[in-house]
């Protein structure tokens, strides 16, 4: 298990983290994930201007060992997708909260995030093995 988990993100289930930045939210990978994942491969983000929906899958990310979806944390429009990302999947195993941020959002009622997990809560999920 990783603990790298840092204070300042929330957090979902499906093991990725959100960020705000300015009026929208940055959403990419945990380090957990990543770790579970093994080398990533190949990444399939959504457009700008997608509608998001919570808990539905908005894209593709496959490893060597696996190929798992990327869930919507919150209902949302895609404002922003790093594309060099998909140019450069590897940078996932790299800097997964830094250069791999996948996609930036425009949540449809941004109070959504506080529902996300904290640090504290999300150590705690992965302690318990989920």
């Amino acid at each position: 298990m990783s603990d790298n988990v840092p204070d300042n993100l929330r957090y979902t289930a499906d093991h990725e983290w959100v960020k705000a930045d300015g009026d929208s939210y940055v959403v990419g990978i945990t380090d957990h994930a990543q770790a579970e994942l093994g080398d990533v491969v190949f990444l399939e983000l959504p457009d700008v201007g997608t509608e998001l929906k919570k808990d539905v899958p908005f894209g593709v990310v496959e490893s060597v060992k696996a190929v798992s979806d990327l869930i919507a944390p919150v209902n949302a429009e895609v404002v922003e997708v790093n594309a060099d990302l998909v140019d450069s999947p590897e940078t996932v195993n790299s800097s997964p909260y830094g250069d791999a941020w996948m996609i930036k959002i425009k949540p449809s009622n941004p109070g959504d995030i506080d529902a996300l997990m904290d640090a504290a809560a999300y150590k705690d999920h992965l302690a318990s093995g989920s």
